[in-house]
């Protein structure tokens, strides 16, 4: 069962090359259906993929096939030849600069602490590219954790640290907290009568109680990934 914006991008493709047009572009894709953002888009090819309705065509990474269409769906009436009727192939191939990604770039923010808080954070006008099932809906950006004292989260020194963009969060996530505006820091978010509290992940730490106007949320961690040496 397709979603209905899996099944507008399947008919869009198949549609335009069906004209004998080329393929959408990604940018395209995005205006057509209504998305703020390109990795929209990557994710609805994905799940199309994942379903059968798409194939990435082998050893040329610009590429689609379209296999078949959504149920339901009649073509126009010129299209209505006895081949129209079958499971049909469609080469959709992008250029070069709206390639299929295998990975999805986002901002590389700098470092964040997992111990005493640090001067706030900066987009260093970095990205680091990310496996897209590591992201959710949203925005996000990246940061390289500073600290161990989120380690009994699985969260060690050096890692990196994948964020989506909210200013609230439920209690027991692990959030980028804003504390007085002037310092970032990682721990776990608890809210105990008017207070807030940031809970780390280590015995050797105490947690940090603050008054509400002083913590601000940017975020709440989603994913991590890390390199071994």
């Amino acid at each position: 069962m397709l979603t209905k914006k899996q099944r507008e991008l399947l008919v869009l493709i198949h549609e335009r090359m069906a004209d004998g047009d080329v393929a959408p572009s990604f940018e395209e894709m995005k205006n057509e259906l209504g998305l703020k953002s390109k990795s929209g888009i990557h994710r609805l090819i994905s799940g199309l993929v994942e379903r059968g309705y798409l194939e990435r065509l082998p050893h040329r990474a610009r590429a689609l096939h379209v296999r078949r269409l959504p149920e339901g769906y009649h073509p126009a009436a010129n299209d209505q030849t006895e081949a129209a009727h079958k499971t049909r192939t469609y080469s959709s191939v992008f250029d070069s600069a709206e390639s299929i990604p295998v990975f999805e770039p986002i901002p590389l923010c700098g470092r964040i602490a997992a111990g005493t808080p640090i001067e706030a954070i900066r987009d260093e006008g970095q990205t680091v590219d990310i496996p897209p099932h590591l992201l959710a809906s949203g925005e996000h950006y990246a940061l390289e954790v500073d600290g161990d004292s989120m380690i009994k989260a699985g969260i060690n020194n050096n890692d990196i640290i994948i964020i989506k963009k909210t200013d609230s969060a439920e209690n027991g996530a692990i959030v980028v907290a804003l504390v007085d505006d002037a310092e970032v820091t990682l721990k776990r978010f608890r809210k105990s009568g008017n207070k807030i509290i940031l809970e780390p992940e280590n015995d050797y730490y105490e947690p940090q109680i603050y008054d509400p106007d002083r913590v601000k949320i940017q975020g709440i961690l989603i994913s991590l990934f890390r390199t071994y040496h």
